[in-house]
């Protein structure tokens, strides 16, 4: 057993693919939901059936304050062994300047890095204590933006530069990475056009799949133990022709 592994956003598509390899890597998974609960009990569920508590669901909204608190709580009781925090979850919506409002930074800001920083506030020192690392999902348009999303970017910018602070501050006990995927699942809708407007900028000629980010997730965590501070992209080379 490697210890208990916290991931957020842990329900579904990419933070579902993390939790499962992660279980299989032996960790104790707690994961956390918040809109998908249901996707998140089955999900714990099926690791609970394969090994006897061997996961938990932690629902909450990290926005709010309150239900962060709680998380964090529950974490501290639930998993002394703590040895990996994961922050994959993200809000991701269009914010154009004419027409971005409070509430939006407000919802951008609170998930994607407000809470990521909590988190690693509340849960260093027993990361420490367990020679843990805490691994951020941020993104490829956190150095080069997408366009009428500029709230989005500035929190992955953000979360980028809070890696590699933490990583600065938190070592030599607790490493801290990110991992900045592209084009990984193709977006709900993606009509045929766009498929090919977006494969014409891929050197690999295809989108990734969540097992992509999975891995590298379990080489960060497992494989990595003089590497701190990095953003590894895993975006089949998108990042080159942005």
């Amino acid at each position: 057993m490697k210890g208990a592994a916290l991931v957020t956003g842990g329900a579904k598509r990419i933070g579902a693919a993390i939790c499962r390899a992660l279980h299989a890597e032996g960790y104790r998974v707690l994961v956390h939901c918040h809109a998908s609960r249901a996707e998140g009990e089955l999900l714990v569920a099926t690791f609970n059936a394969l090994r006897r508590n061997s996961a938990v669901l932690l629902p909450g909204d990290l926005a709010d304050a309150g239900a962060l608190d709680n998380i964090l709580a529950e974490t501290r009781e639930l998993a002394p062994d703590l040895s990996l925090l994961v922050n994959s979850a993200s809000a991701f919506f269009p914010t154009p300047l004419d027409t971005a409002t409070p509430e939006q930074w407000n919802t951008l800001v609170n998930s994607n890095l407000r809470a990521p920083f909590f988190l690693a506030q509340g849960l260093h020192k027993l990361l420490a204590a367990n020679f843990g690392s805490i691994i951020n999902l941020t993104d490829i348009y956190a150095e080069r933006p997408l366009r009428d999303h500029p709230l989005y970017a500035m929190t992955k910018a953000g979360l980028v530069s809070l890696t590699r602070s933490l990583a600065h501050d938190l070592a030599p006990g607790v490493r801290v990475n990110a991992i900045a995927p592209g084009a990984i699942i193709w977006p709900e809708h993606a009509t045929d056009a766009y498929r090919q407007r977006l494969l014409a900028k891929i050197p690999l000629q295809r989108v990734g799949d969540a097992a992509d980010i999975a891995r590298t997730v379990i080489f960060l965590a497992t494989q990595a133990d003089y590497i701190t501070g990095q953003v590894i992209a895993v975006d089949g080379g998108r990042s080159l022709n942005m």
